[in-house]
């Protein structure tokens, strides 16, 4: 792969996990208000969602954009994204609503790229990968 395309990669994490990260911090400035709008739509357990929806986006928000077991936190984050897309955002009738629901599935559909492609050169994944590739390497050389 070259340079763009290892750059690229990184670059998308970044944006779509900026988006979470930012998300999350601000659940964090209005928890009452954030658990006020989870119970109106009628999801139980409004201060438990609020805390796993802070959680997933804040620590899948920043482990994506790290690279950090990136396959595994965006098929996450994806499947977060569905699932708000279909609890809060499902009135059609209202073209605002609408919208959200498109943008949280196209979210969803780049996450999936990453889940396909995985996080790159430039990711924690990347480095463990080629650390490990390297011991191997290194090991095969001293049995020879």
């Amino acid at each position: 792969m070259s340079q763009t395309t290892h750059a690229s990669a990184a670059f998308g994490r970044l944006l779509i996990g900026a988006l979470f990260l930012l998300s999350g911090v601000g659940k964090l400035a209005a928890p009452l208000a954030t658990q006020g709008f989870i119970a109106s739509v009628g999801l139980p357990y409004p201060a438990v969602a609020y805390v796993m929806a802070t959680a997933i986006e804040i620590g899948g928000g920043l482990a994506l954009v790290l690279g950090f077991q990136t396959r595994r936190v965006a098929l996450a984050i994806a499947l977060f994204s569905v699932a708000t897309a279909v609890f809060f955002h499902a009135n059609f009738a209202d073209q605002n609503q609408m919208i959200h629901f498109l943008k949280n599935i196209s979210i969803a559909g780049g996450l999936l790229q990453v889940v396909a492609f995985g996080g790159g050169r430039f990711s924690i994944d990347g480095w463990r990968s080629r650390l490990a590739s390297n011991s191997t390497v290194a090991a095969q050389a001293q049995t020879a």
